[in-house]
């Protein structure tokens, strides 16, 4: 069903299996102990849920994404109960708005629909996380006493749980039942007024301060391109969006606004639907390959104009990471859009890197630690704006 998007949680597992195989097998050809492996990082869908029979290991139903909208009925019937209808109600404990990006609608959802979760329920026999917490469970046992745990950064994307006292909110728990962008905000949280998140960035360990970050969530990033290739199928490969965007340097009016699952920030309506306009008889694929990679500037610009609302501070540059930023053509259109540099990683897999480095920092572990200056040594790519602003034009 179109609003659906569901995975196989043990699919899911396999992957990483495999993953994990192919990485000892790399580690064993440059001749590495894997007795020398101290910790590993887990990165991954924060708002994804999943829920399993802790007595069988078997999955209760399949992982349903962060960008699977079948809730919006539950988040709307949830919003009329609310003093006010005001879907921010619960911004000031969670950082979020009521939104079917988040679990706890999912986990509602399920709970409504999938014969016999509630009788697993019942019986203690269910467990709920998020990837991550399936995953560890299942890496350390499973059946055989798996620990059924997560951290505060995936905690804070359930809705479930409060930013500021750092634990599940029974309040939220009983109501419960009935391309990102983001900007380090430090020690404090910050609530935004301009329809970003507030969420937990990340905290090293139990005794160590908790960071929080504004975040701008966008539903269609890569996902636009893997549909112009899978669906409109004007592009065979996903590298070929570069080549027909640079042959043309323009979209010459042609606009995408790829809402397919509906906007999310700073709009967060979940009845948006998609559009392509401002096309004329000259308008060919090479334009509208560029109108896709503008539609991603263009959301992260809105986003960037959001934080530096909500923070007081101007953004100086934006660091990237992910497969888009295989696109020189769409880091260069990113930068003139913002009117700031852009800064890409050597290796654009960060959020891997960013596991592994933290787990190496965690406590009891101790390989490395994880101060500035430690970090000199990965190369970046900057892209400098070369256009101007009309504003700004003298």
């Amino acid at each position: 069903q179109l609003p659906w998007v569901e995975e196989d949680p043990k699919e899911i597992l396999q992957t990483v299996f495999d993953c994990m195989e192919k990485a000892c097998e790399k580690l064993k050809q440059q001749k590495i102990n894997l007795g020398l492996l101290k910790a590993i990082g887990i990165s991954n869908q924060r708002e994804t849920t999943i829920i399993w029979d802790k007595t069988t290991g078997e999955p209760l139903y399949n992982a349903i994404l962060w960008l699977d909208v079948r809730t919006q009925s539950t988040v709307e019937q949830l919003i009329k109960k609310i003093p006010g209808k005001n879907k921010n109600y619960l911004q000031e404990k969670t950082g979020l708005p009521l939104s079917t990006y988040f679990s706890a609608v999912k986990l509602r959802w399920i709970l409504d629909n999938v014969p016999g979760v509630k009788v697993a329920v019942k019986e203690g026999r269910a467990l709920f996380g998020t990837v991550d917490t399936w995953l560890i469970w299942c890496l350390t046992g499973g059946q055989n006493n798996g620990v059924h745990c997560t951290d505060v950064t995936n905690a804070s994307r359930t809705m479930l749980f409060n930013i500021n006292t750092l634990e599940w909110d029974p309040e939220l728990c009983e109501y419960g039942t009935g391309c990102f962008l983001l900007c380090n905000t430090g020690k404090k949280p910050i609530i935004s007024k301009h329809g970003l998140l507030t969420t937990v960035a990340y905290q090293m360990g139990k005794k160590e301060p908790v960071f929080y970050a504004l975040e701008g969530s966008v539903a269609i990033g890569g996902l636009l391109i893997r549909w112009l290739r899978d669906n409109l199928r004007i592009i065979s490969t996903a590298s070929e969006i570069e080549k027909f965007a640079a042959s043309v340097g323009s979209s010459y009016g042609c606009y995408f606004v790829p809402a397919f699952s509906g906007l999310y920030a700073p709009y967060w309506d979940a009845s948006a639907r998609g559009i392509i306009c401002g096309i004329t008889q000259f308008t060919n694929r090479n334009h509208i390959a560029f109108a896709a990679l503008e539609a991603v500037c263009f959301q992260s610009r809105e986003l960037l104009d959001a934080m530096n609302e909500d923070s007081g501070i101007k953004m100086s540059t934006l660091k990237v990471d992910g497969g888009m930023t295989n696109s020189n053509v769409l880091m260069q259109l990113q930068a003139d859009i913002l009117s700031i540099p852009v800064v890409k990683p050597s290796l654009i897999e960060t959020s891997s890197l960013g596991a592994a480095m933290a787990a190496g920092a965690a406590e009891g572990i101790g390989v490395w630690n994880l101060h500035p200056d430690n970090l000199a040594v990965f190369r970046w790519q900057q892209f400098e704006p070369q256009i101007q602003p009309i504003g700004q034009i003298q």
